[in-house]
């Protein structure tokens, strides 16, 4: 090994001080910025509903969508108002 080639705990602090210098404008408020747009997956999972649930949601109209190429996009503001009011969760249900 030559010398360039060693690291040290100096190295390793400056490298942890660019990393935070570098992440540090997708933090905020202290919370990591939350992306905008979400695949139809991701929001199954959150929700915890199937792959035909979604699609009810879809139909309905409970839950607004866009549609690029053959892949669905919902926004995360939409799925955040649904996880705080759990009565909207399920359009159809009764009472």
């Amino acid at each position: 090994m030559t010398p360039d080639e060693l690291l040290t705990k100096k190295d390793l602090e400056r490298f942890k001080t660019e990393l935070f210098e570098l992440l540090k404008p997708m933090v905020e408020g202290g919370r990591l910025v939350q992306q905008k747009w979400l695949r139809s997956k991701d929001v199954r999972d959150m929700l915890g509903v199937s792959h035909g649930t979604l699609m009810n949601f879809r139909i309905s109209g409970a839950l607004k969508f866009k549609k690029v190429g053959g892949i669905f996009f919902y926004a995360a503001d939409d799925i955040q108002k649904m996880l705080s009011n759990p009565e909207k969760k399920s359009p159809n249900r009764k009472g």
